[in-house]
This record gives C-alpha cells, sequence and structure tokens, in this order.
C-alpha cells in the first residue's frame, strides 16, 4: 500500500481474516470435502506403516573394540572390522537375497479387501516356497494375482480347481512350489487369499531401499537397523534374519578360510613328514657308518681313555724303573747285607717276599757272620739260600718287565688309535651338524605345522563372533508412516490452500481491476474514495442513497477532498472516466448531494452532450442546458435547474447539435463558469470518458480538480495502465481517483466492509494532503 495510506491491520491474522472471510462457506465445503476424504483415505485405503529396529556391535579396529587376548589365540581368523565396511556388508545384495528367499519374500500374500489388499503375512495358514525362485518370470508390470484357499481339514491347498497336498515340492502352472504351514499364523483371514510372484531381483532391489542402516554415532561402533513396514512381524523378522544372515557369512568366511588354511597343513604336514623321515634315517645312517652316537660324549670319552692310558703308561714306566734297581741291585749285590730297593708302584707280592726274604737272609748272614765261622754249616746254608733267591728275582724281574713292556706297547698302540680319533672328531662333528641341521629343520617345521593345525581346529568353534547382537528386532507400537492425526490435519491444510488457491487463480486471472493496489501500481494519483456498489437497476431518476454506508462513502470522499484542495477558494471539479459506464455520472451526483448536505450551493454541470445520463437521471434532458447557453441563445440562469433538494442545481447538457465538441472553444463556455463561480461554491461537472473524446482535456483548463472514476470489476487493466501518462501529462489538474462500484467479496454479498478495495480498513493521512497542498 502506498505510504499515504494508513493500515489499520495489526497483524497478518487480521489481514487475512479480512481477505478470505468473506468466502467462509466455500472454506467450510472444502473443509468438509477434504476431511470426508481424509476419513475415506484412511477407512478404505491406506495401510498403517510401523518401524522396526535392531541394534548391533561390531568389532572395530579403528574404534578400539577387540577380542580379549586369550579369545583371539584362539580364534586365529577373527578378522579386524571397519564399521563402514560392515555397513556395506549387511546392506549388500547377497544378504538381502537370501533373506528374500528364507522369509519367501518373493511370494506374498494377501486378503483382497473390497476397497484395498492388505498383506496377509500373518493371517495366511500356509507359507509358499518355490523351488528354484531365480525362474520367476522377471515382470515390468504388476505380478498377476494366484488366488488360492486352504482346506485345514484334508490339509491341501486349492488353486483353480487344482488341489495340491503340503509340505511337498508340487508342479504347478506357475512352477514348481511348495506350501508349508505358516508359523506365524495368528489371525483368521476376513477375505479371500492370492499370492503373487515376483522375481527375488525385484524384492532384494526394493528390500535394499527399504532396510536403513547407519552407526549410532561417529565414534560408535553400534550400527542401528531400521525398516518400516506394513506388518510389524515381518518387520522384525526381515531384521533378524539380515542379522542371523550377517553373522552366518562372517562365520562360513572365516570357517571356509580355516578348512583350507587346514587341508594345506594337512598337505605341508605329510610333505614334511616324509622329509623328515628321509633326513633321520640319513643321521641314522652316517652314526651307523661312522660308529657315532654322540660326538660330544664319544670326545669326553676318548679323552678320558687316553688320559687313563697315559696314566697307566706313566705307571709302567715307574714299574720298568723300579725293577731295573731292583735288577741292578740283585746283579751288584754281593753276599753282604744293603738296603733292599722299594718295589712301591710294583704290585707283584712274589717279587716283594722274595726281597723281603733276601733282605732278612742277608741280615741272618752278617749276624751269624759275626759270630760263627765262615765255614759253618749254618753259614754254608744261608749263603746257599741266598745264592738260590737272588736268580729267583731276577727272573721275576725279567718276566714282570716283558710283561710291563707289552702292556706298555699296547697302550701306546691305543693312545695312538685314540689321537687318531681325536683328531677326525671335528670333521664328523661337522659333518654330523650338518645332517642334525636338516633333521632339526624339518622337526620344528612339523611341529609347528602340528600346533598350527590344533590351534586351527578350534577356530570351527569360535569363542565369539565378530559382532554382538544389542537388541534384536522390535517394531513399534503405534504407526509411524501413516499418522491419522496428521492425515487429518494435511486436509485442513490442503482445504485451506485450496481454497486460497482459487481464490487467487480467479482474481489473477480476472482482467479487470479487482484491487486499489493495481491502481496505485500504475500512477501516483490518490485515490480519494471507494464507493461501494449499489444495485439502482430500475430506477430512472437520481434519487437520494437511503444506505448509510454510501453517504458515508461520499462524506468521507468530501472531507478528504476539503483536505486535498485546501488551497482553492472555489472549486471545479471534472468527474470523468476511461471508458462508459464506470459510474461517472453516479459519482458526480452522489458528489453534488453530499456538498449540498454540508450547507454548500452546489451545481451539477451535464457535459456529457453525447449521452446526457445525468440530465436524464434529473429529468432535465428536455430542458435548455450547456449547449443553448453556448450558441447563445438563453441567459446562463434560464439553464440552471433546482432540484428537490436543497442548494443543489442541475444544468443539462442541452440541445444535441452533433458536433458539440467544436461549442467548447466557444468564449462562452469560460464566461458561463464565471457567472456559475459567482454564484455556487462547488461547479462539478460530468464529461465524456476521456478515451473516446477530447471533451475533459478541454474543460480541465477551466477547472481545478479532476476526479477519475474507474469501476471495480469493471475496468479493464491494459486501460487503468494510461493512468501513469494521464498524470504525468499534468492535462488533467490535480487527478484523483474514485474506485467506483466494489463490491463485497466472496459469499458476503451487500454486506460492507469486505470489499476489494478493502473499505473502510484504510483511510488517507493528513500528511500526505498537506504535501499536496504545500504543492499548489
Amino acid at each position: 500500500m502506498s505510504n499515504n495510506i494508513l493500515d489499520r491491520s495489526d497483524n497478518l491474522f487480521t489481514q487475512l481474516m479480512y481477505k478470505y472471510f468473506p468466502y467462509w462457506p466455500m472454506f467450510v465445503l472444502l473443509l468438509v470435502a477434504f476431511f470426508t476424504g481424509a476419513w475415506a483415505y484412511l477407512t478404505f485405503y491406506a495401510t498403517p506403516t510401523y518401524e522396526a529396529t535392531a541394534t548391533l556391535i561390531i568389532k572395530d579396529e579403528n574404534k578400539g573394540v577387540d577380542d580379549p587376548a586369550m579369545s583371539e589365540s584362539i580364534n586365529l581368523f577373527a578378522s579386524k572390522k571397519i564399521i563402514e565396511n560392515e555397513i556395506e556388508v549387511i546392506g549388500s545384495r547377497v544378504l538381502m537375497k537370501e533373506v528374500v528367499q528364507h522369509l519367501q519374500l518373493y511370494a506374498p500374500i494377501f486378503e483382497d479387501g473390497i476397497f484395498k489388499s492388505t498383506s496377509a503375512y500373518i493371517s495366511s495358514p500356509v507359507v509358499i516356497e518355490h523351488e528354484n525362485p531365480d525362474n520367476v518370470p522377471l515382470n515390468t508390470l504388476e505380478a498377476p494375482k494366484i488366488y488360492f484357499s486352504y482346506d485345514a481339514e484334508n490339509t491341501i491347498v486349492n488353486i483353480e480347481g487344482q488341489s495340491y497336498i503340503i509340505n511337498e515340492w508340487v508342479k504347478t502352472p506357475y512352477g514348481v512350489l511348495r506350501f508349508s504351514l505358516n508359523d506365524k499364523y495368528a489371525l483368521q483371514p476376513a477375505n479371500p487369499l492370492y499370492f503373487s510372484l515376483i522375481h527375488p531381483k525385484k524384492v532384494t532391489e526394493s528390500l535394499i531401499d527399504e532396510v536403513k542402516i547407519s552407526p549410532a554415532s561417529k565414534l560408535s561402533t553400534v550400527v542401528n537397523l531400521k525398516i518400516k513396514d506394513k506388518v510389524p512381524q515381518r518387520g522384525e523378522d526381515i531384521l533378524n534374519r539380515l542379522i542371523y544372515s550377517y553373522n552366518q557369512a562372517a562365520i562360513k568366511d572365516r570357517d571356509h578360510l580355516a578348512k583350507n588354511t587346514l587341508a594345506f597343513i594337512e598337505n605341508r604336514m605329510k610333505l614334511v613328514e616324509k622329509e623328515l623321515a628321509i633326513v633321520e634315517t640319513d643321521v641314522q645312517r652316517y652314526k651307523s657308518s661312522k660308529g657315532v652316537v654322540d660326538l660330544s660324549e664319544q670326545g669326553k670319552m676318548f679323552l678320558q681313555n687316553l688320559g687313563e692310558n697315559d696314566r697307566k703308561t706313566s705307571e709302567i714306566t715307574l714299574q720298568l724303573a723300579v725293577l731295573d734297581k731292583v735288577e741292578k741291585y740283585i746283579v751288584s749285590k754281593e753276599n753282604t747285607a744293603g738296603i733292599v730297593p722299594s718295589t712301591l708302584g710294583v704290585n707283584d707280592p712274589v717279587l716283594s717276599q722274595l726281597l723281603q726274604k733276601l733282605y732278612d737272609s742277608e741280615i741272618h748272614y752278617e749276624k751269624l757272620k759275626k759270630t760263627t765261622a765262615e765255614f759253618n754249616p749254618i753259614m754254608i746254608s744261608i749263603k746257599d739260600e741266598i745264592g738260590k733267591i737272588r736268580p729267583s728275582i731276577l727272573e721275576n724281574v725279567r718276566n714282570q718287565r716283558e710283561n710291563l713292556k707289552a702292556s706298555l706297547t699296547d697302550l701306546a698302540s691305543t693312545n695312538s688309535s685314540y689321537n687318531v680319533v681325536l683328531q677326525s672328531l671335528p670333521k664328523r662333528e661337522r659333518e654330523l651338524l650338518e645332517v642334525s641341521r636338516h633333521q632339526t629343520t624339518k622337526s620344528d617345521l612339523y611341529n609347528f605345522l602340528l600346533k598350527k593345525r590344533e590351534d586351527i581346529a578350534l577356530t570351527y568353534v569360535p569363542t565369539t563372533g565378530d559382532s554382538r547382537v544389542v537388541d534384536m528386532a522390535e517394531a513399534s507400537l503405534t504407526p509411524v508412516g501413516l499418522k491419522p492425526k496428521y492425515i487429518y490435519f494435511m486436509a485442513v491444510l490442503f482445504s485451506f490452500i485450496t481454497g486460497i488457491a482459487l481464490i487467487a487463480g480467479k482474481e489473477r486471472l480476472n482482467n479487470k481491476i479487482l484491487f486499489r493496489a493495481e491502481i496505485q501500481a500504475c500512477t501516483n494519483a490518490p485515490i480519494v474514495a471507494e464507493v461501494s456498489y449499489v444495485d439502482y437497476k430500475g430506477k430512472s431518476s437520481f434519487q437520494a442513497p437511503t444506505e448509510a454506508f454510501i453517504v458515508e462513502q461520499f462524506r468521507q470522499m468530501r472531507t478528504t477532498m476539503g483536505l486535498y484542495s485546501r488551497c482553492f477558494s472555489k472549486k471545479k471539479i471534472i468527474v470523468t472516466s476511461s471508458i462508459p459506464s464506470e459510474g461517472k455520472s453516479f459519482v458526480s451526483s452522489n458528489l453534488a448531494y453530499s456538498l449540498a448536505l454540508s450547507k454548500k450551493k452546489v451545481a451539477l454541470v451535464d457535459m456529457d452532450f453525447r449521452s446526457p445520463s445525468t440530465s436524464i437521471s434529473f429529468n432535465v434532458y428536455k430542458e435548455p442546458g450547456v449547449t443553448d447557453y453556448l450558441m447563445g441563445e438563453i441567459h446562463h440562469n434560464e439553464i440552471l435547474h433546482k432540484t428537490e433538494f436543497e442548494n443543489f442545481y442541475v444544468i443539462s447538457a442541452g440541445t444535441n447539435i452533433g458536433d458539440n465538441t467544436e461549442l467548447l472553444l466557444n468564449e462562452r463556455l469560460e464566461q458561463l463558469f464565471l457567472e456559475l463561480e459567482g454564484a455556487f461554491d462547488y461547479i462539478i461537472l460530468d464529461t465524456p470518458p476521456i478515451d473516446f473524446v477530447t471533451d475533459a482535456y478541454l474543460l480541465a483548463a477551466f477547472c481545478d480538480i479532476t476526479l477519475l472514476v474507474v469501476r471495480h470489476n469493471f475496468t479493464p487493466k491494459s486501460t487503468i495502465q494510461r493512468l501513469k501518462e494521464y498524470s504525468n501529462t499534468k492535462q488533467l489538474k490535480n487527478m484523483a481517483i474514485v474506485f467506483n462500484g466494489v463490491k463485497s467479496r466472496g459469499f458476503m454479498k451487500g454486506k460492507y466492509g469486505y470489499g476489494y478495495g478493502y473499505g473502510y480498513d484504510c483511510v488517507y493521512s493528513n500528511e500526505a494532503y498537506k504535501a499536496k497542498v504545500a504543492d499548489c
């Protein structure tokens, strides 16, 4: 709204009420229609949707969830998981297809209702399984309905007059099928049952779109699974089966890997076992050929034996030395007694006895020699005995020497062989070590494989899985996809939207002026009044308006124009329009009447010579008028016709002479206005439309104000576009606009206050007129 208008609306709600409330019956009808449609939709067509949710926790190597050390040591094939990858795995086509086939989702069963079909997931007594679901035709159109019935007494399924037993594969026109009892059967079907066969690929693609998989948070390894389904039980079964299939797939992959690894280890163990047997045979053969048991122990033994032989050699050498001394003592000994050599180290008791006997005999002989004669028989006997002992000792010494030398030779030979063996031990040890190394390598490899085989065997029964179910699938108790309150709310909303759209469309498609804003968009000229529509059909003469609001509207226009034109002492007002029938005569007559009511003397001059509607309405069209005056035939007082209303005079158009426009160039026109100015307070000229003749432009030079009448829902928008030209050319002085014939909007016919021009909703501010006065 332009700046010269004060908006009395306090808020948007008030404005909307003012704009659309007149159409309230239409809104009520639309509301009833949409509300009824919503009720019918909920009752006969729509099926509520429930949301099933499940929660799964997955071990993620990036987020700290891991097996315990003992479990990890046993479960060698428990792979590390990345939650983003596992989400893709859970939602993979392979797992979804397994769910579809296990739950027979490719063969859905429905109850055929009057208005809609509903799922018979829990109301069908049987479920249907196809022997090879991939052979189901991949139809691009809707799958055909196959009606069937179940005979519980005979446990058979009837399809198109054919009977099929349950729990066995049977050949049907739709493929090899098997009918099994439904373990979820809980409700008795209320309508006929039918099923459809859909290719698993289509069902799988649909299921992939329906199942929503997402992490609980960015740092969490918890995965949320959601699905919306019209059957709560089916939604739960889908999620539970999906989780089971995911875990089974992980276990299957792990077991497959373990099985392949175990087979590889078994084959490897057989090969290593053969190689180990060959190496052990080589070691045994080497030890046997070289006489080796344990080189380290054997070396120690040889060293000990060599040392023992060296000790024995020393002992023998000592004994030989002792025997040499004994022999030397015996050979060099005379009959005199002496110290017998020691036989230490000689272990021959005979020699010791002989030496001891020799020593005793010589000591006895020496004792007797001192007291007895040399040729004493006793002396001779002892001397003979000593002579016999000495050869025995020598013989004994020689025998022992020979034996000792033989032993010494044997020891030397043995030591020599020991030395040879000891010298060859490093080489043998290296050779044995080389052979033993192969044996140890193969043995260690065999033991390693044996241990791994036992470890892998344990993975077939893992202690923990790669995921754990936190919450099994559970469906919501109330619908989520179809809420009656929401549907009814949308019905109310759309009823209002539709009503507003219809009103806006009707008004926008109209090529006539409907709103004062459309006038304001084309001109800066003020709109001094909005005059409501009054039906005067059947009334041929002017009558004072009986409608209070009409009187008040012209009173307001009068007041507004008084503020607007305060700078003029006399008021000459032209009332014109763009095209005929816009109500300029109605406006000029009622404006004149309103001014007359304010005790102002008013002259209403009919200047429309071609269509003198004002003259006709006041019944003066046959009386002398303006044309007669301009032709100089009569005085101005003779054309003044007093009406029945005080201070209200009318001047008729006069005689129609054909070329009436030329009369407006007559000098008597200015004289007429001067005489009228002297006699009247206001002079109101009712002129022809400006788009057809130039009369209004010629008369504008003598007038102070131009009122251009625009009729609501009558004046074309194309015509109103020229308003700006009228205002800019200044040919029409102080142009103002009267918005005439404003009708009530909607269904509020005849009720004031709901018009297109907004009625009393807006008035002009005094500031605008003060500025206009300043410009005068």
